[in-house]
């Protein structure tokens, strides 16, 4: 089944006519649980990867022995979406909640150095031919697999992720690798994501509002600013006139206004290409580290397709299922429910990439 975005809640380039100079476009990849092949392109799902080339690994020294089997966390969740799907307001029976006490333990293995050679977890493939934003990756190749190691403490600060970033010619691979390896542990949930299968759909987008003209920033500022202040105004109108029919009954789930970084600018979710969030930090120069070219956003992996607000972006397929059934499909979680923004070289896509959690 397709995934359509709604409309959006306010024509911005009428608000804003000097924001179609701007405009760009991002394919939102709709990841929902499924049974993807190697032929598809998927989150969590079977890559094609060629029988004779080593599977990437994480040698980077940091403690790897001690974490959850990713079976018992498939399993778990299986639990308890079985337990919601049948009573959603009793939840697990008690036989439920102790097969979930089991399934949540951590496990040691022993014998593991911190440098052993640790499988990394095949978090995506993604195939040009389906995905209209995808670029060309290095001497033609079509097809990006995206790995990630399943525990954090890399790099400079010791919490940092591991991303390893493969990009092939799809034709070229003749035997496909059966039984790819895997961690026995995994230091956090998060990282094991559930097979899901994409649903393309190429929206417009526009670029984060700090990245904008400042002139054009403050006017959108300003803009949502007054709608913020309309809103309150009418709330408390709303009130004094509910109050004399019951006190207390003005409305506390009223939506919340359109905002242009929310609602108006750009798609929250699993996406490729189009341009950055930066709502957690203030927007950081993302240069090439081999010839200095400004880089081009690559992919969101975000932990939610989208949030618990206004909803705006919920697709008009989902749009009466309730939000915890298809907001998190592919239980991939970032930092602290945040998403992760990879970065390619525009100039020459064999070069590293770099990424930002946001």
């Amino acid at each position: 089944m397709t995934r359509t975005t709604p409309p959006r809640p306010l024509d911005v380039e009428g608000l804003f006519p000097e924001l179609a100079a701007y405009r760009g476009t991002t394919t939102r990849l709709h990841p929902r649980p499924g049974s993807p092949d190697v032929s598809s392109s998927s989150v969590g799902g079977p890559l094609l990867w060629p029988a004779d080339e080593p599977w990437p690994v994480c040698t980077e020294p940091h403690a790897r022995g001690t974490g959850r089997r990713p079976t018992d966390i498939h399993r778990e969740r299986q639990v308890l979406a079985h337990a919601w799907d049948r009573d959603p307001d009793s939840g697990p029976t008690e036989q439920e909640r102790a097969l979930l006490v089991e399934l949540s333990r951590r496990h040691r293995v022993a014998g593991v150095a911190d440098t052993d050679p640790l499988p990394m977890i095949g978090v995506a493939q993604l195939y040009r031919r389906d995905l209209p934003d995808l670029p060309a990756g290095p001497d033609g190749c079509d097809l990006l697999q995206v790995f990630w190691c399943p525990f954090d403490r890399h790099g400079r600060t010791g919490h940092g992720m591991s991303l390893d970033l493969r990009w092939r010619r799809s034709s070229e691979v003749a035997e496909v690798l059966a039984v790819p390896p895997s961690p026995e542990v995994v230091g956090s949930t998060g990282y094991v994501p559930e097979p899901c299968v994409l649903h393309p759909e190429q929206v417009a987008t526009y670029p984060f509002a700090g990245l904008l003209p400042k002139d054009l920033c403050a006017r959108i500022d300003a803009w949502e600013e007054a709608l913020e202040e309309e809103v309150l105004e009418g709330e408390a109108l709303e009130g004094e006139a509910l109050e004399e029919e019951a006190e207390g009954a003005a409305d506390a789930d009223a939506p919340e206004p359109p905002a242009y970084q929310y609602d108006l600018s750009i798609p929250p979710g699993w996406r490729v290409g189009g341009f950055a969030s930066w709502h957690l930090t203030d927007p950081a120069p993302m240069n090439c580290r081999a010839c200095e070219a400004p880089m081009d956003l690559l992919l969101t992996i975000d932990s939610r397709e989208w949030d618990g607000g206004s909803g705006s972006w919920k697709p008009l397929e989902e749009r009466d299922l309730p939000t915890h059934r298809c907001a998190l499909p592919t239980e991939v979680t970032v930092g602290r429910w945040g998403q992760l923004n990879i970065f390619a070289c525009p100039a020459d896509p064999s070069h590293p990439h770099r990424w930002s959690i946001q």
